[in-house]
């Protein structure tokens, strides 16, 4: 099994970067592929190797705590590896782990590819199997996560948050946000709001 991959990041796309490692390039699925961008040189990507009947697949993460929690995630009934790292991509390990905790069904069920009955499970699955990555990944406390309200300004701040959580500054983001507030939709998830915004930090 494949546990992390080092060397650097040779091409970008939406859903996966290339890594070479040795002269050969590695296909590794990642939740947010830009934010590997911003990395000059080689980079650390801890992952998840899937074998499947008619793929194999490797799934990347920037830290062992996305890393675990991806592992977590494919456990709950109804949640195979896209969904996981949907989930990912959707909202911050931080939030995830918080709104799990929380009970915060609003929030979960807000995620790309999570229905209530899903976001159920996870609940009842996971919140007593996380205090490890809790008390790694969460310092001072868990987050509050806020209820969504109806909108694109919710939608739009959680997507924030990870993108901070990246590395990207307040005057990135709000420079980005006057670029893509006006062709955002309400049915615009988290995923969507920060695959828009990276690709145009990656962009410059």
């Amino acid at each position: 099994m494949i546990d992390y991959l080092t060397g650097p990041v040779v091409h970008l796309e939406n859903d996966y970067v290339v890594i070479d490692v040795r002269g050969i390039g590695y296909r590794v699925f990642c939740p947010n592929p830009y934010a590997f961008a911003k990395v000059e040189g080689e980079v650390t990507i801890y992952t998840h190797y899937n074998v499947r009947e008619d793929a194999i697949l490797i799934f990347g993460f920037p830290t062992r705590e996305e890393q675990k929690l991806f592992r977590k995630l494919i456990e709950v009934s109804g949640i195979g590896p896209r969904v996981a790292l949907g989930i990912l991509s959707g909202g911050n390990p931080e939030l995830v782990v918080s709104a799990i905790y929380q009970e915060n069904i609003p929030f979960l069920i807000k995620l790309p590819g999570i229905g209530k009955k899903t976001a159920q499970r996870m609940i009842l699955d996971l919140k007593d199997k996380l205090d490890g990555f809790a008390t790694t990944v969460i310092s001072g406390g868990l987050f509050t996560v806020p209820e969504p309200q109806e909108g694109d300004g919710s939608s739009w701040s959680e997507a924030r948050e990870g993108l901070k959580a990246l590395g990207y500054t307040e005057t990135e983001l709000d420079s980005v946000w006057l670029k893509i507030k006006d062709d955002i939709t309400y049915e615009d998830t988290i995923d969507v709001l920060m695959k828009k915004a990276l690709k145009l930090l990656y962009a410059g």
